[in-house]
This record gives C-alpha cells, structure tokens and sequence, in this order.
C-alpha cells in the first residue's frame, strides 16, 4: 500500500496527528498507520499496548469521535491500524478544523470554514434566504430571458402567465416569503449591493503580470455577466470574435468557442461568492480564468480529466441553469475544455487549484508546423511536435520507432527541442517523457 486520500503512515504516534484523524473524520474517511514509514514499510512501535488503551480516549475526550483502533503485526513487529470513519457533523481539534485534501492536510479557514459548516449542517450558501431582499429586488428582463431560454432548453414545464414569486417557488428560490441567495445572483437587478464580489474583472496583459495593458470590470447578475463577458471580450480583448451560437466554429487562430463558453459558465456557477472576484487573464498566449473557492470535497485535479460526478458548489445556482440549458448536470464541464482544445489543435488546457480558487486556463497553438520549419526543425522534429500535441508526451523509444533513428540521434533531436523550450523533459532514464513546454 502506499499513501493515498485516505491513507497516511506516521512511524511514531506524537498528538499533533490528531489533526488527521479530524481531517478524514471531515472528509470521507481514512486509515492511519502508526509504525509505518512514508514508503510503506513497516518499522514497528514499542508502545502498542499503552497506546491502545490511550488513542481512543484521546479521540473521544479532544475530537468528540470514535475511530477503531486495531494492532497489526509483520515479521515480529507491531503497528496501530486506526480506522476513522466519515462523520456529518463538522469535527475540530480544539477549536481548528482540518479536512483530508489529495494526500495533504488542509486547515479550513474563513470562508473556506464557513462552507464547510454549512455543508455539514445540511444547508449551502446559495440556499439561505436574504434578509435584505425581496422580489423588488429581482430584474423582470432578466427573468423573461430566463424563461425563454428555458423554454428552447425544455428541461422545466413553465406556464405562459406564471408571477414571479410562483415561478420562484418553483425553482426553489423562494421559501417562506423570502428569496435566496441563490435568486439575487441569478436574477437580481442590483445584486453587488448585497454581494461586492460579484463582479468580475477581465485584464489584457504583456509579457508579465505587472504588464497590464487595459482591463473592464463588469457587473450585473448571472445570467447578465454571462452575456456581458462575451461581449466584452469580443469588443476589447480577442482578436477574433467569438459567436456561441455556432458552437461548432472553431476560430483556429484564437480560442474554441467551446471550451471558452464552458470555462466562465463553470467559474460563474461553481465559485464563492463571498470571495474575490472573478478574474480573466489574457496573455499573446493564454487566456484563463480564476475564481474563488477549490474543488470539492472528493474531487481531485485528476479527475477533470475523466468523467466523474457533478459535486456543485451552489446546488441552487447550478439547477436553475442547467433548466435553462446553460449547463449540463454530468460533471463534463471540463472534460469539454479538454476535448475542445484538443480538436482545435491546441495543448491540453490547465486546470488546477491555485491560490484558493481554481484556474481554467488554454493556451494559442505557438507550434504550427510553420513556426516550427522557421525555426530550423527538420522533419522529424516537426512530427514530434505534432505527436506531443496529439498525445500528451513522448517517449524516446516512441521517437526511434516512429522512424527508426538510433538512440543517439533521438537523443539530439530532443535536446534541440528542448533547448528551443518546445518541449520539457520529465522523468530519468528508461521513465523519460517530453512534452509541449506551455
């Protein structure tokens, strides 16, 4: 076994662990070996039996929770299998909380806190009712937009005359006389009033980030922004304009149209809203877009790039749009940024945590095979290229069998793509791979 989410080893018991098992307790599980080193390996405890007796009144008096703790033996030597359970209801560790994240272990903080809370108690953020609001709050436009794309979408039965705090109600956006959240983001006609980090910032950018050439700050709600940005972006930002109705258009020289649609419906459906803005960049040759809050529990980096389930953040948010047919339910957001770039010929996009939010970000095809030629490749070189942008990497016996080249001139071909930073080397010796240097 090696360590994973839901596996750590730790050589000796020390009480600052107690801080794991709060993490798996708050996340989906886990198991912590006590005597085994990082790399599995079993180094034995002397103190089995007086930790046995100890560990689960430490987990009962300090965490509130019960973990099992069981004692294992290999070859003579003894170890601590403890087994702690997922729990509902949020656990800390005198008066911190953590949460189990990949292999790492996160302190929740703020914001990030705040929703983990909500979220153990059965509520989300988007789903509390304002207060400060009522339907005068709500923009009228805003909403016949809404039912005529619902309508065209034909994922909700709405009649023709229906009042607003009935269609409300029908969404779920309306409960006890109160509107949610959830309403004022997606249909209020002032919603920064009640939240300032609705907006959403776009920059044009040079060779750095301190080169910032011009930039818009727009506002509105939801379903304004999501029209707002495209429009922006089409007057002041792409050289190409960009048209979602002809989603199958690929502007070659610019960026998919499909994964630029699904990239803002994702950042502007799935982020905090008690956070930072939204933030576009775009550089000669990227163009991303950053939003406040993480991947959700459960979801690694990894598995964007599979199918895997949709875990959103604003359940109310995300419903409202998927019965307006902006957004599917299935979790392939990103799987149609990936596929997107991938048939308009580009390097696989990034999309990863980063600095408390997440980063979609794809990158302008730079290694067209006339680039490439001016810049003194020969031929197999060019394919190589073309190999990495199609498949990921490649690997130096790939090379030589794609045309049957010594290991020496491969070695040559590849130091030259490498030193021209078309391609990044990783791995050592036989577990060597290049790939496109973006």
């Amino acid at each position: 076994m090696i360590e994973s989410q839901n596996i750590e080893y730790k050589t000796n018991w020390r009480d600052e662990y107690l801080k794991w098992i709060c993490g798996f307790a708050n996340a989906s599980g886990g198991i912590l070996y006590i005597g085994i080193d990082d790399i599995g390996t079993v180094s034995g405890i002397d103190n089995h039996n007086e930790l046995l007796e100890q560990l689960p009144n430490k987990f009962r008096d300090i965490l509130g929770v019960y973990a099992e703790v069981n004692l294992q033996s290999e070859k003579d030597k003894y170890f601590l299998e403890i087994v702690v359970p997922r729990f509902d209801v949020p656990i800390s560790v005198r008066g911190k909380y953590y949460v189990r994240t990949g292999s790492t272990l996160q302190e929740l903080k703020g914001l990030a806190l705040n929703e983990f809370i909500l979220r153990r108690t059965g509520k989300t953020w988007d789903d509390i009712p304002e207060q400060r609001a009522s339907v005068e709050d709500i923009d009228e436009t805003t909403i016949k937009q809404f039912l005529k794309d619902a309508r065209i979408a034909k994922r909700i039965d709405v009649e023709d005359d229906i009042n607003l705090p009935d269609l409300l109600e029908k969404l779920r956006l309306f409960e006890d006389g109160q509107i949610k959240r959830a309403a004022i983001l997606l249909f209020g006609n002032d919603p920064g009033k009640f939240y300032p980090s609705m907006t959403v910032k776009i920059g044009k950018f040079g060779k750095s980030d301190a080169d910032l050439k011009f930039h818009e700050v727009i506002e509105g709600n939801l379903i304004q922004l999501k029209e707002r940005i495209v429009d922006i972006l089409n007057a002041k930002f792409f050289i190409h304009p960009i048209d979602f109705v002809g989603m199958q258009r690929i502007e070659k020289d610019e960026y998919p149209v499909a994964a630029v649609r699904e990239m803002i419906l994702n950042a502007l459906v799935h982020r905090i809203y008690m956070g930072a803005p939204t933030q576009i960049r775009l550089y000669d040759n990227n163009f991303s877009i950053w939003n406040d809050g993480g991947l959700p529990e459960g979801i690694s980096e990894e598995d964007l790039k599979k199918v895997h389930h949709s875990k959103p953040r604003n359940p109310l948010i995300a419903d409202t749009c998927f019965k307006a047919g902006y957004i599917d339910s299935w979790g392939r957001g990103t799987i149609k940024i990936i596929e997107a770039c991938k048939e308009a010929g580009l390097p696989e996009p990034a999309l990863k945590e980063e600095q408390g939010g997440f980063i979609s970000k794809i990158f302008k095809d730079q290694f067209t095979d006339d680039q490439l030629q001016k810049m003194g490749l020969n031929d197999r070189q060019v394919e190589a290229v073309r190999y990495v942008k199609e498949n990921g990497n490649i690997s130096n016996r790939i090379y030589r069998d794609m045309f049957d080249i010594t290991e020496k001139t491969a070695f040559r071909d590849f130091e030259k793509l490498t030193k021209l930073n078309l391609l990044r080397k990783e791995g050592e010796k036989k577990g060597t791979i290049y790939l496109l240097n973006v």
